[in-house]
C-alpha cells in the first residue's frame, strides 16, 4: 500500500511544480503603468491585511479543536486535524497570492495583446489556485497513507477532513461577508445613487470591493473546494473495509483504500494537461476554450478509470461509479451555465422583466433559482443510482463505496475546475484596475467579456462543490452509521424526526446568520460612502481622493466579527444533538441537513449568478443599457444576489459536510454517552 501511495504523492508534487512554473511565468509579465501598479498594490495590501487578521482567529480555533479532539478521541486524529487545517489555509493563501499578481497583468495584457493574451494570463492565474488545491490535498492524504498503517488511517483520517472543512467554512464565510459588504455598498451608492460606473476610482468602496474578490472568491473558494476534494477521498478511504469484506475476496482493504488516491493522482495529471491545452482565439467566446480544457481533462480520467478499475479492483463496475460522478459534475456545470449565462433565456428573461422595476427583477430571479434545482437533483439522483447499483452487483454492501467513488470522480479534475472558477475574480479585478487607471474603453470591453464568462464559470464551480457535497456527505453518512453500529434509522422514531427537523432547519438558520451579517456590514459601508460624498464634494468632481482605507477596514472588521457564530454553529450543532439526543437522532439531523441544504445551496447560488449576468446583459446594451431604469433594477437584483451566490449559498455545502465529518469524528463519544435524553 505504501509503495502505491508514493505514486499519489509524486503526482501531487508534479501538480505543485507546474503551479510554481505558472506562477513564475505570471510574475514575469508586464504590470503596465505606474497607476496600474499603485492600484494593484492597494488591492494586494488590503487582501493580505484581512488574511493576516483572519488567520490569527483561525489559529485559536485550530488549537481549541485540536485539544478537544485529542482529549475526547485520540491525539493522532488531533494531529491530522491540524494537518488538514494548515494545508487548507495554505491552499487559499497561495492561490490568492498569485491572483493578486495576475489581476494587473491581465489588465495590461488586454491593453497590449488583446483578448487571447488576457485570457491566458487570467486563466493561468486561476490554474495556480487549482493545482495548489488539488496538489496540497493529495500530497497531505498521500503522506498520511505513507506514514501510518492502514488501521490507523481508516480510524483517524477523518480528522484531516475535519481540519479542512472547519477552516474552509471560516474562510468562505469570512471572505464572503467581506466581499459582499463591499460589493453591495459600492453598487448601491456608486452605481444607483451617484450614477457613476462600476469600479470608478471616485467610489470610496471600490478598493474594498476588489480586495473582496480575492479574499472571498479566490482564498475562500480555494479552501472550499480543497475540503470538497479531500472529503470525497476520505469518504472512500473510510468505507474501504466495508467494500473489502463485501467483495468476496476480489480485492483487499488496502487496495480499496488506495484506489481513490490513485484516481485523484490521475485527475491531477489530467488537469495539468487540460490547463496547458487551453487556448483562446481573438473574437471567439472565452468559454469555448475553458470548456475544451475541462472536457479534455474529463476524457483522460474516463479512459484511465476503466483501465485501473479492472486492474486494481477486478471489475469494470467501479469505473462506472467514477464516470457517473464525473458525468454528473459536467452535467451540473452545463445546467448551471444554462440558468446563469446571459447566452440563455433565463437570464434574458430576468433582464426583460427588469423593465418594470426591481420588484419583478427579484421575483423572476427567485423563480429561476428555484427552478434551477430540478435538473441538478435529478442528475445527482441518477448518479447515485448508477454508482450504487453498478458496484452493488459486485458484492452486496459495496454500493456506498461506489457512491464515494462517484464523489471522487466528480472532483477528480478539481485542478481544472478551480482553474476555471478562480479565473473569474482575476478578470473582475483586471476590469476594476482598467477602470481606475483610465485605460482605453476597448480594454474594459475585453475584461468585461472575460468577467461575464467568469460569473458563469464561478457558478459552475459552486455547482460542482454543491453536487459533490451531496455525494460526499452521503458516503460519510455511511461511515457514520458503520462507526455507530446503526443499520437503519427509523422515521417512526420521534427522536429521529426531531433530529430530521433540526437538520432541515440548520441551513436556513445558517443562511439567515450570513445574510444578516452581509446586510449589517453593507449598511455600514453604504453610510460611510454616503458620508464621504457629503463631506467632500471634490470626490465626485474628481479633484479629491476618497478614503479607501477606511472602507477596507469596515469590511475587515465586520467579516471577522460576523464569521464566528456561523462557523461555530456547524461544529456545535452535531455535538449538541449527538450528546443530548443520541446517535440515531444525529443521523436524522444529518439526513435533514443534506436534503434541505443541497436544495437551498443550489437555489441561492444559481439565483445570484442569474441576477449578476442579467445586470451584465443590460450593461451590454439591452433594454436601454447602462444608466437606464432597467439597469438600476438589475443592479438591485445583483446586490440581492451577491450574498446569495458568494456568501450563503456556497457556504452551505461546507456546512453539510462539516457537520457530517464532525459526527464521524466524535461518533465514539456519542455511542459511549448514548444520548442524555434520546
Amino acid at each position: 500500500m505504501k509503495g502505491i501511495a508514493v505514486i499519489a504523492v509524486c503526482a501531487a508534487i508534479v501538480g505543485l511544480i507546474v503551479a510554481v512554473v505558472l506562477a513564475t511565468w505570471i510574475k514575469k509579465q508586464d504590470q503596465g503603468t505606474d497607476r496600474m501598479k499603485e492600484i494593484s498594490g492597494f488591492i494586494r495590501e488590503g487582501a493580505f491585511a484581512f488574511l493576516k487578521r483572519e488567520y490569527k482567529i483561525m489559529v485559536i480555533v485550530i488549537l481549541i479543536l485540536f485539544l478537544l479532539i485529542g482529549f475526547c478521541i485520540n491525539w493522532t486524529t488531533g494531529i491530522l486535524y491540524i494537518c488538514g487545517a494548515v494545508l487548507s489555509v495554505l491552499a487559499g493563501f497561495f492561490g490568492m497570492n498569485v491572483a493578486t499578481w495576475g489581476n494587473v497583468r491581465t489588465a495590461n495584457a488586454a491593453k497590449e495583446g488583446g483578448m487571447n493574451k488576457a485570457l491566458k494570463v487570467a486563466f493561468r492565474s486561476g490554474a495556480v489556485m487549482g493545482l495548489a488545491v488539488a496538489g496540497l490535498g493529495l500530497f497531505g492524504l498521500g503522506m498520511v497513507m505513507v506514514c501510518l498503517n492502514l488501521a490507523t488511517v481508516v480510524q483517524c483520517v477523518t480528522g484531516f477532513g475535519f481540519g479542512a472543512s472547519s477552516m474552509a467554512l471560516f474562510g468562505r464565510v469570512g471572505g464572503g461577508i467581506y466581499t459582499k459588504a463591499a460589493d453591495v455598498g459600492a453598487d448601491l451608492v456608486g452605481k444607483v445613487e451617484a450614477g457613476i460606473p462600476e469600479d470608478d476610482p471616485r467610489n470610496p468602496a471600490v478598493i474594498a470591493d476588489n480586495v473582496g474578490d480575492n479574499v472571498g472568491d479566490v482564498a475562500g473558494m480555494g479552501s472550499d473546494l480543497y475540503e470538497s476534494y479531500c472529503g470525497s477521498i476520505i469518504s472512500a478511504i473510510t468505507l474501504a473495509a466495508v467494500a473489502s469484506s463485501a467483495s468476496g475476496g476480489i480485492f483487499d482493504e488496502a487496495t480499496a483504500a488506495i484506489f481513490p488516491l490513485i484516481m485523484a493522482a490521475v485527475g491531477i495529471i489530467a488537469s495539468v494537461i487540460g490547463i496547458l491545452l487551453v487556448r483562446g482565439k481573438e473574437g471567439s467566446n472565452p468559454a469555448n476554450a475553458l470548456n475544451a480544457g475541462t472536457y479534455i481533462a474529463s476524457g483522460i480520467v474516463v479512459i484511465v478509470s476503466i483501465i485501473l478499475s479492472k486492474a486494481m479492483l477486478g471489475s469494470y463496475a467501479f469505473s462506472i461509479a467514477i464516470i457517473a460522478g464525473l458525468v454528473v459534475g459536467v452535467a451540473i456545470g452545463k445546467i448551471t451555465e444554462i440558468y446563469t449565462s446571459e447566452d440563455y433565456k433565463s437570464v434574458k428573461k430576468i433582464a426583460e422583466q427588469s423593465q418594470t422595476g426591481s420588484a419583478t427583477t427579484i421575483i423572476s430571479g427567485l423563480g429561476v433559482g428555484m427552478m434551477s434545482t430540478v435538473w441538478p437533483i435529478i442528475c445527482i439522483s441518477v448518479g447515485i443510482f448508477a454508482a450504487y447499483f453498478a458496484t452493488e452487483t459486485v458484492g452486496a454492501g459495496m454500493g456506498m463505496y461506489g457512491i464515494a467513488l462517484a464523489a471522487v470522480g466528480m472532483l477528480s479534475t478539481t485542478g481544472m475546475t478551480v482553474a476555471v472558477d478562480a479565473y473569474g475574480p482575476v478578470s473582475d479585478n483586471a476590469g476594476g484596475i482598467a477602470e481606475m487607471s483610465e485605460l482605453p474603453e476597448g480594454v474594459r470591453n475585453i475584461t468585461d467579456k472575460l468577467d461575464a464568462v467568469g460569473n458563469t464559470t464561478a457558478a459552475i464551480g459552486k455547482g460542482f462543490a454543491i453536487g459533490s457535497a451531496a455525494l460526499t456527505a452521503l458516503a460519510l453518512f455511511a461511515s457514520y452509521s458503520a462507526v455507530t453500529g446503526l443499520s437503519a434509522i427509523s422515521l417512526l422514531n420521534p427522536i429521529v424526526i426531531i433530529g430530521l427537523f433540526i437538520g432541515a432547519m440548520l441551513p436556513f438558520m445558517f443562511s439567515a446568520f450570513t445574510m444578516n451579517s452581509v446586510g449589517k456590514a453593507a449598511n455600514q459601508m453604504i453610510e460611510e460612502v454616503r458620508r464621504q460624498f457629503r463631506s467632500d464634494e471634490g470626490i465626485l468632481a474628481g479633484t479629491s481622493k476618497p478614503d479607501y482605507a477606511h472602507c477596507v477596514d469596515i469590511s475587515t472588521q465586520a467579516a471577522l466579527k460576523e464569521m464566528i457564530v456561523p462557523g461555530l454553529m456547524a461544529i456545535i450543532a452535531p455535538l449538541a444533538v449527538g450528546i443530548i439526543l443520541g446517535p440515531e437522532a444525529l443521523g436524522g439531523m444529518l439526513a435533514g441537513a443534506l436534503a434541505a441544504g443541497v436544495l437551498l445551496a443550489l437555489m441561492m447560488a444559481n439565483a445570484g449568478g442569474a441576477w449578476d449576468n442579467a445586470k451584465k446583459y443590460v450593461e451590454g446594451g439591452a433594454y436601454g443599457g447602462k444608466g437606464s431604469d432597467t439597469h438600476k433594477a438589475t443592479v438591485v437584483g445583483d446586490t440581492v444576489g451577491d450574498p446569495f451566490k458568494d456568501t450563503s449559498g456556497p457556504s452551505i455545502n461546507i456546512l453539510i459536510k462539516l457537520m457530517t465529518i464532525v459526527s464521524v469524528v466524535f461518533a465514539p463519544l456519542f455511542v459511549a454517552i448514548g444520548g442524555l435524553i434520546g
